[in-house]
């Protein structure tokens, strides 16, 4: 099984994050897949951004539901880069994506517009929330689903598949070796996050976890040589 590297909001550790520079340089640097967060803005788009507020990310003030695209399109998100939509973030990469959602309205917008492009082969979804999670696997037949824990325990395989994930993208901070063995006998895919030194990644290659995600590049330069 090859082992995968995902670009954590593009390559946040040089760019500024979830921007289209970002994810250009992601691909560029060979990551397998492309890590991104979704929220609607106060007009139904879907805006690349982490936080549910613009402030740390830009340099604006406020939640990004209460702001308009046009409105959020006038923000600074680092290094003169603009605040994407998802749409533009598909047409800029074409390396696949896990799009994280924050609920059941970001699954329900997302769910239109996959089905809509057909990307069903390009997109896994990812979320922190269980019914998300299991929205998005209700309205897009097919669709691969992850679900993230920081904070868990043995629970998250139980979790995981009764919301119809079939992977699990873990703090490493927290991960142990019966965690790993309990989701590998439920036959799900286990990622670690976040996983950005030499020993974060011997970590995660002496668990055989499937891939990690990462904010640097060279990981995935030094991934193949680590066992």
């Amino acid at each position: 099984m090859n082992f995968l590297t995902i670009g954590h909001r593009g390559v946040m550790g040089v760019e500024p994050e979830n921007t289209l520079r970002s994810f250009v340089a992601a691909q560029q640097a060979g990551l397998d897949l492309i890590e991104l967060d979704l929220h609607l803005s106060k007009d139904g788009a879907l805006v690349v951004m982490h936080d549910a507020e613009v402030d740390r990310t830009t340099d604006g003030s406020g939640p990004i539901a209460e702001k308009t695209l046009e409105e959020l399109r006038t923000l600074d998100a680092g290094r003169g880069e603009r605040v994407p939509v998802f749409e533009e973030v598909l047409d800029a990469v074409r390396a696949p994506l896990q799009a994280e959602i924050k609920d059941v309205a970001a699954a329900r917008a997302l769910a239109e517009l996959m089905q809509r492009r057909d990307l069903v082969g390009r997109v896994e979804v990812s979320s922190f929330h269980d019914e998300a999670v299991a929205e998005i696997g209700r309205l897009v037949p097919g669709v691969r689903t992850a679900l993230i824990a920081g904070r868990y325990g043995t629970d998250v395989v139980e979790r995981a598949r009764e919301a119809g994930a079939a992977t699990l993208c873990l703090n490493i901070r927290r991960l142990t070796l019966e965690v790993v063995e309990h989701a590998r006998k439920a036959d799900l895919k286990v990622i670690g996050w976040v996983v950005n030194t030499q020993d974060d990644l011997r970590l995660v290659r002496a668990l055989q976890l499937d891939g990690a995600t990462t904010d640097y590049p060279e990981i995935k330069r030094t991934a193949r040589f680590t066992a």
